[in-house]
């Protein structure tokens, strides 16, 4: 049999770090239920789920899961499954793969720079800046100070089909000693903040890098990400909209996952515009393991 099951990680400089990523194809052989158990047995971040023809519109119809639902947007898994489709269909290297979620159809395109290697970068939907905290009530919920949170920038909910919370923290320091404890957080999730936080200091370990990066989300449980597509481009936007870096900057490569022992490199770029700001989020992806699905599919 043909692969239909690939295990691929993403912001990865090579195989076993970045962000593993499940990439599920021929989803039309599943109902719901059936996606989700398989999302719950590979128990990732996210699992996707590829329907085997283009769309009308040319984008290929994907489905993210984690290991507890559905969402409508996350970042690491629109890279990994373009790459996959491209090394299935035989796509040129150059082409754009367009994928179609529940936000609607997200490009993803691939370069490859004169001097390294092929870099998958996807373009972000709109992103919304929406209501601010406390910081004392969020480092409440973090395990930390309220002054190792950085003064003069917001804690703020930012979203684009799902939502994260971003904190600016003083330096590295602050940022390894965060844990999410999600009983800490639950006032704050009644009023609407989501248990997804994407923290970020100006402070980092390699001298080439602009930023470093954690990211706490709830799945069965308090769980770390390794390495944050969604993330980032919510940081992106976070950026340009209160001047964190200094002015004129565009681009940032970000450093994450070193707490996991999964070191990995997120890139970020944004091209301010007239009326809006594009955000693209790039990074590479290495394969892992490849192989096939043997679960139940659903009765016709």
């Amino acid at each position: 049999m043909s692969p239909d099951f690939f295990i691929v990680d993403v912001f990865a400089g090579q195989a076993y770090s970045g962000n593993p990523l499940a990439v599920v194809l021929g989803a039309e052989r599943f109902d719901d239920a059936t996606m989700q158990q398989l999302a719950a047995e590979t128990n990732y971040s996210e699992t996707t789920f590829v329907y085997s023809r283009p769309e009308a519109d040319g984008g290929y119809r994907t489905r993210l899961f984690t290991p507890a639902r559905e969402i409508a947007f996350a970042g690491h898994p629109l890279l990994g499954t373009a790459w996959v489709i491209r090394k299935v269909h035989g796509l040129t290297p150059s082409g754009l793969v367009r994928l179609n979620l529940q936000v609607g159809q997200v490009p993803v395109s691939f370069e490859k720079p004169a001097d390294g290697d092929e870099v998958v970068w996807f373009g972000a939907p709109e992103v919304l800046a929406g209501a601010t905290v406390d910081a004392e009530r969020m480092a409440a919920a973090l395990g930390i100070k309220a002054a190792d949170i950085a003064p003069g920038f917001p804690v703020q909910k930012m979203s684009a089909g799902t939502a994260a919370m971003i904190v600016p923290l003083t330096g590295l320091a602050a940022l390894r000693s965060c844990r999410l404890d999600l009983q800490a957080y639950e006032g704050l999730a009644v009023e609407g903040f989501p248990p997804l936080v994407y923290l970020f200091c100006t402070e980092t370990r390699e001298p080439g890098n602009d930023l470093s990066a954690r990211f706490f989300f709830e799945a069965h449980g308090v769980r770390e990400d390794p390495a944050t597509g969604n993330g980032a481009a919510f940081l992106g936007a976070y950026l340009m909209n209160h001047g964190v870096c200094a002015a004129g900057k565009t681009a940032w490569r970000i450093e994450q996952g070193h707490e996991l022992q999964r070191p990995s490199l997120v890139q970020l770029r944004v091209t301010p515009g007239v009326g809006s700001t594009r955000i693209e989020v790039g990074g590479k992806v290495a394969a892992a393991i490849q192989g096939n699905v043997v679960g139940p599919a659903k009765t016709p």
